[in-house]
């Protein structure tokens, strides 16, 4: 993959001058051209699924109890529409800065009357970190960005901070689902997820695609590139 091959890679460009001192992100804010009808979903929409307080447990985001699932990055929204109705039993949350995407997650949201479902347009790892122990079921991360260029390694999402936080917050027993198109950043995950010793891996090393995560829009046009897909799954051990 280089720059030109995935518009993933349009958040590549680091900051000059003052900014270069803030905390390095996974992603960068893009505005992207936003549709009417993503504006008007943007609107009238966010107010009634995003998180009231992302500083409060997620599961008090719900007024039932069950089991929680987390999407870090959820693109244009399509996985996590279809996520939401195939496992009704479950809550997710899920986290996208990126504007259209989010206007077109609600407008799917909404059409389909999905109540199980809650939202952020907020840093995930932000927010994370001052979520309790043993909380989500099941963190599920697709296709973030690779940052291919070495020099941008440092702003991979999968990180050993990462890796750790995940395992504190997975209760025992629970599931890191992670897919990308970019195999180098499958071999990185690997490494950087065996080093945590509270995560054990359940592929050899990867596994198939399993029948909860539905084929995403970054996947289909990774394949018709010629990328192979890897998909990653752990277990927080009990101990």
């Amino acid at each position: 993959m280089n720059d030109a091959d995935d518009d993933r890679s349009e958040r590549d460009r680091e900051p000059d001058g003052p900014d270069r001192r803030r905390r390095v992100r996974s992603f960068v804010r893009r505005p992207g051209r936003l549709t009417p009808a993503q504006q008007r979903a943007l609107d009238e929409l966010l107010p009634r699924y995003r998180l009231a307080d992302p500083t409060a447990p997620l599961a008090e985001a719900f007024e039932r109890s069950a089991p929680l699932i987390v999407e870090i990055g959820c693109g244009n929204g399509d996985a996590l529409c279809w996520m939401s109705g195939n496992e009704p039993d479950s809550n997710f949350v899920g986290f996208e800065v990126h504007e259209p995407g989010m206007g077109r997650l609600l407008r799917c949201l909404d059409a389909n009357g999905r109540s199980n479902v809650r939202v952020a347009m907020l840093d995930a790892v932000e927010v994370l970190q001052g979520q309790p122990d043993g909380s989500i079921d099941m963190l599920r991360v697709y296709f973030p960005d690779p940052w291919p260029k070495k020099r941008h390694h440092k702003r991979r999402l999968v990180s050993p901070t990462f890796a750790a936080m995940a395992r504190r917050l997975l209760r025992p027993g629970g599931m890191l689902h992670l897919a990308t198109d970019w195999v180098p950043y499958a071999e990185w995950m690997h490494e950087v997820l065996a080093a945590e010793a509270g995560l054990e891996n359940l592929g050899h090393p990867d596994i198939e695609r399993p029948e909860w995560r539905p084929e995403t829009h970054f996947e289909r046009r990774g394949l018709k590139r010629g990328h192979e897909v890897r998909d990653l799954l752990y277990r927080a051990r009990s101990s």
